[in-house]
């Protein structure tokens, strides 16, 4: 995996930590480093500082976002607000952690990772299946998703999080389960991550986000997906 962070006390920290996991990292201390790193190396998992000198951690993001195969990215910031941590998301991080967080917090996120990329890789190997809810259209495979004929373009936790609720059909899901389930952690004073993803993802397959068919919202319990089809 790459770390790219500027602060060398965390860099090595991470370093030692993630190395006891039998994880093979290569650090990065600044941006341009970083980005030449993450476009011409193969990588199981990027961790970027948002704040680097040179280009940021966004940047970078976004610019591994445009190449065509997947890699898992967790953004590290010690910024607070909900504008820096939405913007990451939007250009397609998988998860966040906000500065100072516990190494056993940050290890369970990267062990979250690597359980999804190998559910989502046996499920593509062993059960190829499209799943039709109401117009959308959704295929494990090629983890893709079309609203009628329109595809749409979704972050890979966007995308998760919605193919969890097609394969449940009419159940409803705590936020709490659905960090579980679909991040791969349940920590308390999170739930905020599911209502930020549950926003966007209704932004984009709904015709009017403010009062949503498909993706509602079951008062004082959690959220459910409606009209689900046939599984092919």
């Amino acid at each position: 995996m790459l770390i790219v962070e500027d602060q060398k006390d965390i860099a090595d920290l991470l370093n030692l930590h993630l190395g006891d996991l039998g994880a093979m990292v290569t650090l990065s201390s600044e941006g341009n480093d970083g980005l030449q790193k993450a476009l011409t190396e193969s990588w199981d998992l990027i961790i970027l500082d948002i704040q680097l000198p040179g280009p940021s951690g966004l940047e970078i993001c976004r610019r591994v976002r445009r190449e065509q195969i997947y890699i898992p990215v967790l953004l590290l910031t010690s910024r607070s607000s909900e504008l820096d941590r939405v913007l990451g998301l939007d250009l397609g991080a998988d998860d966040y952690i906000t500065k100072p967080f516990s190494v056993m917090e940050l290890i369970a996120r990267v062990r979250a990772v690597f359980r999804r990329e190998a559910a989502m890789h046996k499920t593509t190997n062993s059960n190829k299946r499209i799943i039709k809810a109401g117009e959308l259209t959704i295929n494990e495979d090629q983890r893709s998703v079309f609203l009628g004929k329109e595809e749409i373009d979704l972050t890979a936790r966007e995308f998760d999080l919605l193919k969890h609720f097609a394969s449940h059909p009419g159940r409803v899901f705590r936020r709490s389960e659905l960090l579980d389930q679909v991040w791969g952690y349940g920590h308390d004073g999170y739930e905020h991550t599911v209502n930020t993803h549950i926003n966007r993802l209704r932004a984009k397959i709904e015709q009017d986000a403010n009062n949503p068919k498909q993706i509602v919202t079951i008062w004082g319990v959690g959220y459910k997906l409606e009209t689900l089809g046939t599984n092919l």
